[in-house]
């Protein structure tokens, strides 16, 4: 059972709200459509019932709010617009990187591509599909959790006849297991003939609430369908003789050999026709378009009653039960997520970040080999091809560009908003998005010095490469560096949801941040905390080894200087930041 209760979204500006004072209900075992114009507040209603949109008023899926559902994508299967992925990650990419976020194994995708009739594509791009492969793949993301609900918005919008029939027999096939179906619609002929309750808005504002006979009864007019090569002719005629019986009858014309005629019967209007002399094609009698009446009285005062949809003649049956996958078993699971497998499967999914890396690699190269050709560079600075005129070394940027992509692709293709809201602030996915970004980073970062030193020992010769006496400290600085970039882009596109804002957050750090340091006094503070392990120890009731002295001095040094300070700082800010937004996003009155 699926309650909305009062929903009321925010007004914007003056403006009166989208949707006021919603109350309806969609019951299991039941396909429910939710009926109005475009405008009428049916899209706004569904993002009130999924918490993507403030407002007021609350949604009961089997007796709880979505907030307090542990496994949202166990409940709710939602589909909202087109499929919001990665336009260069393919379906079957797609839907496994799901699989991860609903915490269902991974041969869930390869049975709902079987399912929706795309496991010959399953190789292909999203970017590259028709819209109707979009609204199949959009309805298998919708099923990967083997939801009792299913919320999708206008999904027969831009298909085919074929392609409706058999949507709209999946969707009775869920019904038929039990499960809630919600469907947005602007087309009462499609409400009527697929739904088993029709819920009509306008203006935000419930207007009806019926099954489907009572919907076609009282809310749809009878008609009768007249295809002529006069229809001009004829639709004169047929008003000019019931203005002069003083009869309601009104005549519309749909194409240029179509009429459609209110308040009359066939037997009138072939009357009518064959007095005149004119030829007629199709005489049916209608009901607003839900098909032809079968038997029944013919006449102004006739009650027709509808027939069942007509199927087309080149469109397959309408899904059974027997056609959906089977349900997934139920596994308790640790939390709502598999944060750490979902990251990976969605960094890898797309070519960008194996481009990235290439290029980032290929340009560290290259400036290595000119810093030593030049012959002035310190070694430390020739191997991570840093020259004194660039912020930040090649390694770094590509970095946080990398982390800046890991949230900034959530908010650009929003792959967990059927769940949460565009993106889950939950700790669990944060967490795996830092270790993921900082294991590419030290990656990324051992890759390059590797890669430069096999490039200088190629060109130069063995003789220019020495082991300095202080390369544990260079190589916790050269990896504290590229993972504290990673970090600062990171959050800063978690907490401003665009990657430009992680990239403007990972140039700061050199260009702002780091000049206002050196500005600072350090020299002190900077030699007293090297004496911090000393004191440490006396303080600490067991007493660690030796070795542990060295790194902590290290990690001491690295942090006291300017571009650590630097980044310690803004990633303190940002943390903060992150905490603070995440917290007040989850405020629940």
């Amino acid at each position: 059972m699926l309650q909305a209760i009062g929903l009321t979204s925010a007004p914007h500006r003056g403006l009166p709200p989208a949707v006021d004072d919603l109350t309806f209900e969609a019951g299991p075992g039941a396909v429910t459509a939710l009926l109005g114009a475009p405008g009428s507040g049916k899209t706004m209603a569904l993002r009130l019932m999924l918490d993507i949109e403030s407002g007021r008023g609350v949604t009961y899926f089997r007796g709880r709010p979505l907030h307090r559902i542990p496994h949202p994508a166990r409940e709710v299967g939602v589909l909202l617009g087109d499929v919001p992925g990665h336009p260069a990650r393919t379906a079957r990419g797609q839907l496994r990187m799901l699989c991860a976020a609903a915490g269902v194994p991974a041969s869930r995708a390869d049975e709902l591509l079987e399912t929706v009739g795309l496991a010959a594509l399953r190789e292909q791009c999203i970017g590259a599909m028709s819209v109707g492969m979009d609204r199949r793949l959009g309805l298998a993301a919708a099923l990967l959790g083997d939801p009792h609900a299913l919320i999708l918005d206008d999904p027969g919008e831009g298909l085919s006849p074929h392609e409706k029939s058999w949507l709209h027999g999946l969707l009775r096939a869920h019904a038929a297991r039990g499960g809630t179906v919600l469907y947005t619609t602007r087309d009462p002929k499609e409400a009527a003939r697929t739904a088993d309750r029709v819920v009509t808005v306008d203006s935000g504002r419930l207007v009806a609430d019926q099954g489907s006979a009572a919907f076609s009864r009282t809310r749809l007019r009878p008609r009768v369908v007249v295809r002529t090569p006069h229809a001009a002719r004829l639709a004169t005629i047929v008003s000019s003789e019931a203005r002069a019986a003083q009869r309601s009858v009104e005549v519309v014309a749909e194409a240029s050999s179509r009429l459609s005629v209110y308040g009359s019967s066939c037997a009138e209007i072939g009357d009518t026709a064959f007095r005149h002399g004119v030829p007629v094609h199709q005489l049916a009698d209608e009901i607003g378009g839900t098909g032809p009446v079968t038997a029944g009285p013919s006449g102004p005062g006739a009650a027709p009653r509808p027939e069942s949809p007509v199927t087309d003649p080149g469109s397959a049956s309408p899904a059974s039960a027997s056609e959906l996958p089977p349900p997934v078993r139920r596994r308790p699971a640790r939390g709502p997520l598999q944060p750490l497998r979902y990251e990976l499967r969605r960094l890898f999914g797309v070519r960008t970040t194996a481009v990235i890396m290439a290029a980032v690699l290929v340009v560290s190269v290259g400036l290595s080999v000119l810093l030593a050709r030049g012959g002035h560079a310190r070694l430390p600075d020739v191997l991570a091809a840093w020259p004194p005129t660039l912020p930040l070394p090649p390694v770094a940027f590509g970095a946080g560009l990398l982390g800046a992509l890991s949230f900034g692709d959530e908010f650009r293709y929003p792959a967990l908003a059927a769940g949460r809201g565009t993106v889950p602030r939950r700790i669990g996915l944060l967490l795996a998005k830092l270790l993921v970004s900082a294991g590419v980073a030290v990656l990324l970062a051992l890759l390059t010095v590797l890669a430069s030193e096999e490039a200088l020992h190629l060109l130069y010769g063995g003789d220019l490469i020495r082991v300095p006496s202080n390369a544990t400290y260079l190589a916790v600085s050269w990896a504290g560096l590229n993972v504290g970039c990673a970090w600062a882009g990171l959050l800063a596109a978690g907490i401003f949801r665009v990657t430009a804002a992680g990239i403007s957050a990972v140039l700061a750090v050199p260009v702002l941040v780091v000049p206002l340091m050196k500005k600072v006094p350090t020299g002190s503070t900077a030699h007293s905390m090297l004496g911090l392990p000393a004191r440490l120890r006396e303080l600490a009731w067991v007493q660690w080894p030796h070795v542990v002295d060295r790194w902590m001095v290290t990690v001491v040094r690295v942090v006291t200087h300017p571009v650590g300070v630097a980044l310690s700082l803004s990633l303190s800010v940002l943390i903060c930041a992150y905490l603070f937004t995440s917290l007040r996003g989850r405020v629940r009155w």
